[in-house]
Parts: C-alpha cells; sequence; structure tokens
C-alpha cells in the first residue's frame, strides 16, 4: 500500500500543478514565464509541482483582484440583480387587463374538472356512454 501511496501522491501533486499552472493568467506567474513551468513541471515532477505551488504562482495578488472586481460567483438567491431581472421579467409577462384568478377560485374550478373527468371515467368503467 505504502508502494502505491508514493508513486500516486507526486503524479496526483504534478497533475493538480500542471493544470494549475496551465490555468493560471499570465500576470500571476512569478520568476519564470508560463511555458517554462509547466515544462518543470512535466520534466520533475515532484520538484517542479512543489516548486510552482510555493514560489510560482503568485496566489494574494488573484485572491485581491477576485474579490475586488466581483468575480467570486454568488448564488441566484444572494444576487440582487438577478432578483431584479426576475421580478422585471414577471411584470412583462402580466398582462394588466387580464384579472389575476384567486387561489381558491382556481382550487374550486379544478376540483369541479376533476370531478367530471372521475364521473366519465366510472361511466367508460359501467359501459354507459358518457355525457357531452
Amino acid at each position: 500500500m505504502l508502494r502505491v501511496l508514493l508513486i500516486l501522491v507526486p503524479l496526483a501533486l504534478s497533475i493538480y500543478a500542471f493544470i494549475d499552472c496551465v490555468t493560471t493568467q499570465e500576470k500571476d506567474v512569478r520568476f519564470m514565464p508560463k511555458p517554462v513551468w509547466a515544462l518543470l513541471i512535466l520534466l520533475f515532477p515532484l520538484v517542479g509541482s512543489i516548486s510552482w505551488l510555493i514560489i510560482g504562482r503568485d496566489r494574494a495578488t488573484s485572491r485581491r483582484m477576485g474579490s475586488a472586481s466581483g468575480g467570486q460567483w454568488v448564488a441566484p438567491d444572494d444576487n440582487p440583480e438577478f432578483l431584479k431581472s426576475l421580478k422585471d421579467e414577471k411584470a412583462e409577462k402580466s398582462d394588466p387587463a387580464e384579472p389575476v384568478e384567486d387561489d381558491d377560485t382556481h382550487l374550486r374550478d379544478w376540483e369541479a374538472d376533476l370531478r367530471r373527468r372521475e364521473e366519465e371515467l366510472k361511466r367508460k368503467e359501467n359501459g354507459e356512454e358518457p355525457k357531452d
């Protein structure tokens, strides 16, 4: 088991570091160009990966830039702009000339329709012809 871990941990570390290096913006890379870092990670997996993770990327700048620019992901129910767009969309769809039905009225109509359909099904099961 230990032999497997000695192979898998550096492999996972180098894959993570390589993907992180490739997806990092050029302005956040320190000391060397990004292609040189990628080659270093590929040629010397353990040393290159650890070097990249410790000194290769300016993580403080990327954190400041993300929070300052509002680049953080926000859930839809916490996003006031999204909620406002829903209200605007609902206002556009509703027609002021068309009266809005009451919930109780809608429920009574639905129940009456359901009773009518049940009666039709009972008549069909008994062999009677449905009334139109």
